[in-house]
C-alpha cells in the first residue's frame, strides 16, 4: 500500500493517529485561503483535526502520480494528486490535494486547491474558527477579519 493509499485511509476514517505516521516533521501545509504555509507535524495535524471535522462528505475521486518540483527545494519529488468532492459551510467544493513524498516515501508538502471562490470562501471562514477554538492561532481583530489578505 503506498503512501497516498495510506492517506486516503487515514482521511477517510478521521483518523489522526493514522495520518501522523505519514508526515515529516518539517511538512509543510500550503492552503488554498493563506498565502503563508502552515509548518511541522503540530500544526499541520491540528489543522487537519480541524479539517477532519470541517468536511462533510468528504471522498477523493480519482488520482495521478508523477513528478514535481517542490517549493521548499525545487527538486523533484515523487508526487500524487488526489481529486476530492467535498462540503462545507453548506457549500460544494471541487478540489485537489497535491502530496510530495520525501526519499522514505513521507509526505514534505501539501498542497490544498479548492474552487469555487464562494467554497474557498467558506472553508476559510469554518477552518479559522476551528483552528481559534483548538488554540492553535489566536482570534483575528476586528482589523484582521476583514482583511482578506491572509486568513488561517
Amino acid at each position: 500500500m503506498t503512501t497516498a493509499d495510506r492517506f486516503r485511509t487515514a482521511v477517510h476514517r478521521r483518523d489522526l493517529a493514522l495520518l501522523e505516521d505519514l508526515f515529516t516533521e518539517d511538512i509543510r501545509f500550503y492552503s488554498p485561503v493563506k498565502f503563508t504555509a502552515f509548518e511541522g507535524k503540530p500544526m499541520v495535524l491540528g489543522l487537519f483535526g480541524v479539517l477532519l471535522r470541517t468536511f462533510e462528505d468528504f471522498r477523493y475521486v480519482g488520482h495521478y502520480t508523477g513528478t514535481a518540483e517542490t517549493s521548499t527545494d525545487g527538486s523533484l519529488a515523487p508526487s500524487e494528486v488526489l481529486l476530492f468532492r467535498a462540503t462545507a459551510g453548506g457549500k460544494q467544493i471541487h478540489g485537489i490535494d497535491l502530496l510530495h513524498f520525501d526519499e522514505d516515501g513521507r509526505i514534505k508538502e501539501f498542497t490544498v486547491m479548492v474552487r469555487p471562490q464562494s467554497a474557498v470562501h467558506a472553508l476559510g471562514e469554518a477552518v479559522l474558527a476551528g483552528l481559534v477554538a483548538d488554540g492553535l492561532v489566536p482570534a483575528p481583530t476586528d482589523r484582521q477579519a476583514l482583511s482578506s489578505h491572509d486568513p488561517a
